[in-house]
């Protein structure tokens, strides 16, 4: 990594996530009653634990509504879930205000058009590798993992590394 994204995560106080395409691969799986499936990859759920652990803030904005990512978010402790949002950038500066983080301090993934509004207002804008080209061209750093494998993953630990914060949590699991 470039010294310049180091320094633009290392000012992360918060990371907000997409889910469909961010999160999951992009897949959306239905049965024949219509009943919704989603997969998660357990190594960025334990990122996002990690985060949190750390004192760093994790939200979800997202526009589609599910009772599974509600499930997946408070599974993970992740108090900012916001689903159903048409308007991410609105949903966004309702957010920060809330926290009381201002947009510097804001990492964000994306991974399509929608996410654009919010990915060009935050500190460290970030995309997943299968993103849509045009909004790779409108982020800090893409990934070298795909969404829903592991990318989330990457971008934790990076924040973690570029606040000098991995290498200790990553002991503790040596004791």
């Amino acid at each position: 990594m470039t010294a310049s994204i180091t320094r633009l995560a290392n000012q992360v106080r918060l990371l907000i996530l997409d889910v469909d395409g961010v999160l999951t691969d992009g897949g959306l799986l239905f049965d024949n009653r219509g009943e919704e499936y989603k997969t998660f990859n357990s190594l960025d759920g334990h990122g996002i634990r990690m985060l949190l652990d750390c004192g760093i803030e994790v939200a979800v904005i997202t526009g589609r509504k599910s009772k599974i990512v509600e499930h997946r978010m408070t599974e993970l402790g992740v108090r900012h879930l916001y689903q159903g949002s048409s308007d991410k950038l609105a949903t966004f500066t309702a957010l920060i205000q809330s926290i009381g983080v201002t947009p510097e301090q804001v990492a964000y993934v994306g991974d399509d058009l929608p996410d654009l509004p919010v990915l060009r207002r935050v500190g460290f804008a970030i995309t997943v590798h299968n993103a849509h080209a045009f909004v790779r061209e409108h982020c800090d750093w893409v990934t070298s993992n795909r969404g829903g494998h592991g990318a989330v993953r990457e971008i934790t630990d990076f924040i973690l590394q570029a606040q000098s914060l991995l290498d200790a949590r990553q002991a503790e699991y040596l004791e």
